[in-house]
Parts: structure tokens; C-alpha cells; sequence
């Protein structure tokens, strides 16, 4: 039994010495004509197409994450879902059974088509407990007596359990900001050796 090279490098040889036409061809070489064309315009074969993965289970969840995943297009991004916050709600709101793994993976799916393709990338890394927690503001929307408000999230996260604290401040300025670590520290029950900031103006004045 021949392999699909030799049958193409065979095809696309009769066809240029002798002039076989595609039906000719696959007449003799008992394939259908699809094969012909596909062996006349290339040598190398197409792969084989892989399977389609059928998910039972998450299935029956799909339209409700890709409406979360929708309308958080009109929210600020540091406000929208990501794809642990989707498993989460599933769980508790409507007692999905379904992988975290395998709902980050359709949420990170459709937020590349959704994108255009665009592919974030992430680098592991490895912390030790104790050693390090970072701190940053982020943009909190809330409804405040029937309007849209604009609040500040102080966040400290200890890099290695990932457990966090948060408090929510009407500015980010440097009352909010120290006023947020005492609380976080109280919190956390501690002092990390080193608290990472990501030139937060309230930390960082200028970087000589």
C-alpha cells in the first residue's frame, strides 16, 4: 500500500508527463477527484483535520457565558469577568458541574474572537509565602443612589496564596492609600518582607 506522498508525487507525475486530466486520473488511481486536485496543486498532503471535541457539559452553559462575556465589551476592562470569576458564578449562582480549567479555556476563546485574534500571554511564576504581596487601585463603577459612581478599589494580595484584601475609597490619593495598607495589614495578620507596586501614583512620585 502506497503512502498519500507517493500517490501524490505518482498523480502530479502523469499528470505532467503523459497530460492526464483530473477524471483520468482518478480512474486509474481508484481516488476520488477531490484527491487529484488536491495532489495536482500541491505535493505535500493536507493534514488530517482534528476531530471536533463535543462538550456535554459545558454546552448547556455556553449562551449564558458568552452573554456575560458580551456585555462586558461595554464595561471598563478591569470590571469584566475573567475566566475564574465566570467558574465562580456558575458554581454558586446556578450549581454548575463544570471544570474551572475547561470554562477559563471557552472564556479565553471567545475573547480572542471577540478581539480579533489577539492571544494574551502569561508568564508562571513562583512565590514564596510571606515574602511578597502587591498593592494597586482599580477602577470601581457602582450605583450610588440611582447614579453610576466612579470608586477607587485599594487591593493588597499576598503573591504566593493569592488571598486579598480590599477596601473601596472615593479617591486614590495618599490617605486612601496608606489608610488602605494599615487595614490590608490588619487583615492579613502580618507584614510581607516586600510589597510590589506597578507605578501606582500614590506609591511612586518619580523613578530616578
Amino acid at each position: 500500500m502506497r503512502s498519500r506522498v507517493e500517490l501524490f508525487e505518482s498523480i502530479r507525475r502523469d499528470s505532467r508527463l503523459e497530460g492526464m486530466g483530473v477524471r483520468a486520473l482518478a480512474k486509474r488511481y481508484h481516488v476520488h477527484r477531490r484527491t487529484v486536485r488536491q495532489a495536482l496543486m500541491s505535493a505535500v498532503p493536507p493534514g488530517r483535520k482534528p476531530a471536533a471535541r463535543c462538550s456535554p457539559v459545558l454546552d448547556a452553559w455556553k449562551p449564558l457565558i458568552g452573554a456575560w462575556v458580551t456585555a462586558d465589551e461595554a464595561v471598563p476592562k478591569k470590571q469584566r469577568h475573567t475566566g475564574r470569576r465566570v467558574w465562580e458564578r456558575l458554581v454558586a449562582e446556578h450549581g454548575a458541574q463544570v471544570g474551572e480549567s475547561t470554562v477559563r479555556k471557552y472564556v479565553a476563546r471567545l475573547r480572542r474572537e471577540l478581539g480579533g485574534g489577539v492571544v494574551c500571554v502569561s508568564v508562571p511564576q513562583v512565590h514564596h509565602p510571606g515574602v511578597e504581596a502587591e498593592v494597586d487601585f482599580a477602577e470601581l463603577w457602582v450605583w450610588l443612589e440611582g447614579t453610576l459612581s466612579k470608586l477607587w478599589l485599594f487591593t493588597m494580595r499576598l503573591s504566593a496564596s493569592g488571598r486579598a484584601f480590599h477596601a473601596a475609597f472615593a479617591t486614590q490619593a495618599q490617605e486612601a492609600f496608606f489608610e488602605g495598607h494599615v487595614l490590608g495589614l490588619q487583615h492579613l495578620g502580618g507584614v510581607p518582607r516586600r510589597v510590589r507596586y506597578d507605578n501606582l501614583k500614590p506609591a511612586v512620585a518619580r523613578i530616578l
